[in-house]
C-alpha cells in the first residue's frame, strides 16, 4: 500500500468531513444544553420549578437517550449514515423547537424525554461513522476534533442564548421560549442539507480519487480483520461483554458526569459569582472555560495518538478536573473561581478523544455499532444523575458547590476504573 496515497485520503477526509459534522454536533449540543440558560432566563420561575425539579428535567433527557441508541446504531450500520443521520437531525430540531411551548413541569419532562429519544442515535452514530474513515492511530485526534464541538457549542451558544434571553420578547412570549424555538430551527434546515451532502463511506466520497478510496477502504478493512481475528464476537456477546460494561461505567462516572455537571450548571454557577451579571454577561463568561477546553481536547487527542497511549490520556484529565472541583469549595474570589472552573471544564472535556480511541481498540463492524451504543447509552445516564445530584444537594444545603463536590468524587471512581481496565492482547502483525 502506498502510504502517501493513504495519508492524502485521511487528510482530505479531515478537511471535507470534519467541518460539516462539527457543525452538526454544535447544533446537537446547543439544542441539548440551552436548557441551562433557560433557567437563567426565568424558565424555573415561570413554570414553578425548584432546583431539584430543574435538575430532574435536565437529566431526564437521558432516559429517552438510553432507549434508542443500540437499535439506532445498528440501523445506521445497515442503511447508511446519510439517510439515518438526516432523519435524526430533522426530528430533534422539531422537538427542540416545541420545547419552547411547555406550560408546566410535566410538559417539560415529556419534551426532554422525547428530545433524548430522537437525539439518541446521533453521537454514537457519529463515533461509529468516524471509524469508517479513520484508522486507529488517527482516531483519537479525529474524535477530539469532532468533540471540540461540545466546547465550541457553548462558546457560540452561550452568548447567543444570553442575547436572546435579554432582547427577544416577541408576541408577548417569554424570551426563554424564543431561545428554544430560534435555536431549534437551524437543526431542521441542516437535517435536509445532510441528506444531500454526507457520504456513507470512503467508497461514496466524491472528494477522494479512486486510488485514495481504495487505500483508505483497504486500511480500515485490514484493521477490522485484525480485530476480528483477535476477538470474534457477535452483537449479543458484545452487549453482555464485561469490558464493554466497564468502559460504560468509566464513561458514566468520568466523561459524562464531568461534562453535564458543567454544561447544565455552569451558567447558574457563574451567575452566582455576582448579582450584577446579566444573562448576556453570563453567556459571554461561559465562553472562557469552553475555549480553553476546546484547545485542550485537540492537544490531548493529538498527543495520545502520537504516543499510541489512550488510557493515561483519559485518566489524567479526569483527575485534574476532580481536584479542581474540590478546590471550588474553598474559593470565594470571582476571578479565581473562573480560573478554577476553567480547569474543571478542561479536564472534563479533555478525556473524550482518548477514551473513544481506547474503545475502538477492540471493536469492529456490527459489534462496534452495538458496543459503542451500549457504552454511550449507559454512560450517558450520568447526564441524568450529575445535574440531578447537584440540584438535590443545592436544595438541601443551599450551596451548589457541595453538589459539585459529589460529582468530583465520582470522577475519581472513573480514574480508578481506568486503572483496572483489562488490557487486550497485543495485536499480531498481519
Amino acid at each position: 500500500m502506498d502510504s502517501t496515497v493513504l495519508k492524502s485520503a485521511i487528510n482530505k477526509s479531515k478537511w471535507f468531513l470534519m467541518p460539516y459534522i462539527f457543525i452538526l454536533y454544535i447544533l446537537n449540543f446547543v439544542d441539548r444544553i440551552n436548557f441551562g440558560f433557560a433557567a437563567v432566563g426565568g424558565m424555573n420561575k415561570d413554570l414553578g420549578l425548584s432546583a431539584e425539579q430543574f435538575g430532574f428535567a435536565a437529566g431526564i433527557f437521558f432516559f429517552g437517550y438510553l432507549i434508542f441508541q443500540v437499535p439506532s446504531n445498528l440501523l445506521l450500520h445497515r442503511i447508511g449514515a446519510r439517510i439515518w443521520i438526516a432523519i435524526i437531525i430533522i426530528v430533534w430540531g422539531l422537538t427542540a423547537t416545541l420545547t419552547g411551548f411547555s406550560d408546566n413541569a410535566f410538559h417539560l419532562y415529556v419534551a426532554r424525554v422525547m428530545l433524548g429519544l430522537v437525539e439518541a442515535g446521533f453521537f454514537p452514530g457519529m463515533i461509529l461513522y468516524l471509524t469508517y474513515w479513520f484508522p486507529q492511530r488517527e482516531l483519537a485526534q479525529a474524535v477530539a476534533i469532532f468533540m471540540t464541538a461540545l466546547a465550541i457549542s457553548s462558546v457560540i451558544g452561550g452568548p447567543i442564548s444570553g442575547l436572546i434571553l435579554d432582547h427577544v420578547h416577541w408576541l408577548n412570549m417569554q424570551s426563554w421560549r424564543w431561545m428554544f424555538i430560534l435555536e431549534g430551527i437551524p437543526s431542521v434546515i441542516f437535517g435536509f442539507i445532510t441528506f444531500f451532502v454526507l457520504p456513507n463511506k470512503p467508497a461514496d466520497a466524491t472528494f477522494l480519487t479512486i486510488d485514495e478510496k481504495k487505500a483508505l477502504t483497504d486500511e480500515i478493512s485490514r484493521e477490522q480483520a485484525e480485530k476480528a481475528k483477535q476477538r470474534k464476537a457477535s452483537v449479543r456477546e458484545i452487549i453482555v461483554d464485561g469490558r464493554v460494561w466497564l468502559l460504560a461505567f468509566i464513561y458514566f462516572f468520568g466523561c459524562i458526569m464531568g461534562l453535564y455537571s458543567t454544561s447544565f450548571w455552569l451558567p447558574t454557577i457563574i451567575k452566582g459569582l455576582s448579582n450584577s451579571f446579566s444573562a448576556t454577561i453570563v453567556g459571554f463568561l461561559t465562553m472562557i472555560p469552553y475555549i480553553l477546553a476546546a484547545i485542550a481536547m485537540v492537544w490531548v487527542g493529538r498527543d495520545a495518538d502520537k504516543k499510541g497511549e489512550w488510557r493515561r490520556h483519559s485518566q489524567i484529565p479526569l483527575l485534574v478536573s476532580s481536584i479542581a472541583i474540590f478546590l471550588m469549595l474553598f474559593i470565594k474570589d470571582p476571578f479565581i473561581s473562573m480560573i478554577v472552573l476553567s480547569i474543571v471544564t478542561i479536564g472534563a472535556f479533555g478525556a473524550f478523544g482518548p477514551f473513544w480511541a481506547l474503545v475502538n481498540e477492540f471493536l469492529s463492524g456490527e459489534a462496534a455499532a452495538a458496543g459503542i451504543a451500549v457504552i454511550n447509552s449507559i454512560g450517558n445516564l450520568g447526564g441524568f444523575f450529575a445535574p440531578y445530584i447537584i440540584g438535590l444537594i443545592k436544595d438541601k444545603t443551599g450551596n451548589v458547590y457541595f453538589g459539585l463536590a459529589a460529582v468530583g468524587a465520582l470522577l475519581l471512581v472513573a480514574v480508578i476504573l481506568l486503572a483496572i481496565l483489562p488490557k487486550e492482547p497485543v495485536k499480531k502483525s498481519a
